[in-house]
């Protein structure tokens, strides 16, 4: 499964694509791929399908936080609420962030600073 989110111009757009094995397959061969790098593509996409729908937005919210370093509260829960596409789902993978050992809470005078620690 492919997950494309982003906008054209001022629209959102959250676009979902599944491919089973065989579309794999094609597209690899369509685009002359080696045979591994098809089989690897198949695995992975078994693999996302394998993890549930929190466990994989779990894993999005703490790749956004990583490649961003820090954001403060407010900007690390919009754009959880545009991950999840509801404003409880954000709060709950904002909690989640809050008691990671991989993130650092700090006051940033008005407003909680979250930062990414390895």
């Amino acid at each position: 499964m492919l997950r494309i989110r982003g906008t054209v111009g001022d629209v959102p757009v959250d676009l979902t694509v599944e491919l089973d094995d065989s579309d794999w397959g094609k597209l690899g061969s369509a685009l002359g791929a080696q045979p591994q790098i098809v089989q690897a593509a198949a695995v992975a996409a078994s693999a996302a399908k394998s993890l549930n729908q929190d466990e994989a937005l779990w894993q999005v919210a703490r790749d956004l936080l990583r490649k961003a370093g820090q954001l403060s509260g407010p900007d690390l829960l919009e754009q959880l609420e545009g991950l999840t596409g509801s404003a409880a789902a954000g709060k709950r993978l904002l909690v989640r962030l809050r008691h990671s050992s991989q993130v650092k809470v700090a006051s940033g005078g008005d407003t909680p600073l979250y930062s990414w620690v390895e």
